[in-house]
């Protein structure tokens, strides 16, 4: 077995670096400046309504980078007092959809809606009767908003940086869009600091919430 080195050479100066990189701050600011705020959070209002009447839990979905996006978005609805957990889409024809129940919610994460496992994940916990479908996506197109039941729609994101095609400032708006709805529900909960000292008791904010700490 051979084992090879590739290294990089960096041919772009230090300046031009910085300049490539102060040029993709600013088009990530331009973008979010522009995002569709009144139809965004009409969309994060009535699912905040709809996942605090839930007796169950909100499962999100999402492949690839929108995968991480519905991971993160799962671990912060739980220690923020609404159970929640991810499922991935690529596994979930192969028996963890089993998870589903009918008072669940499904938060679907999908810029383009068309991913083909993650329609497949609707369907199935469709098929399970799963009570509602809410779904964060761009694309006019997305054949996910039809499968919804709420749409939270992020407009058309043009991604900042080299190529404008890796997923930047999409990511960065679906945890804008979704954080708000994990705050808003939090909020409609009126979840104290001792609440969530219990879900997230430990390290430096668990400190905190329990009053041992201070935040500066």
């Amino acid at each position: 077995m051979i084992n090879k080195t590739f290294k990089t050479e960096i041919k772009l100066p230090e300046d031009e670096l910085k300049l490539g990189a102060n040029v993709f701050f600013a088009e990530t600011m331009l973008t979010l400046s522009s995002l569709p705020f009144d139809s965004m959070s009409e969309g994060v209002a009535h699912s905040v309504i709809a996942i605090c009447a839930c007796t169950g839990k909100v499962i999100t979905t999402g492949l690839g980078k929108n995968g991480y996006v519905a991971e993160k978005i799962a671990s912060l609805f739980s220690s923020l007092g609404t159970p929640s957990c991810y499922l991935h889409p690529a596994q979930a024809s192969h028996g963890d959809v089993g998870i589903v129940v009918s008072s669940d919610i499904l938060m679907v994460f999908s810029t383009s809606g068309k991913t083909r496992e993650v329609i497949e994940t609707i369907n199935l916990s469709r098929a399970l009767g799963i009570s509602k479908v809410i779904s964060v996506t761009s694309h006019l197109d997305a054949p996910i908003r039809d499968m919804s039941d709420i749409v939270i729609d992020i407009g058309i994101i043009k991604e900042a940086g080299y190529l404008a095609l890796a997923p930047t400032t999409s990511i960065m708006t679906m945890l804008l869009a979704a954080d708000a709805v994990v705050v808003g529900c939090a909020k409609a909960k009126n979840l104290t600091r001792g609440d969530y000292g219990l879900r997230h008791h430990g390290g430096y904010l668990g400190s905190v919430a329990r009053g041992d700490g201070i935040i500066k």
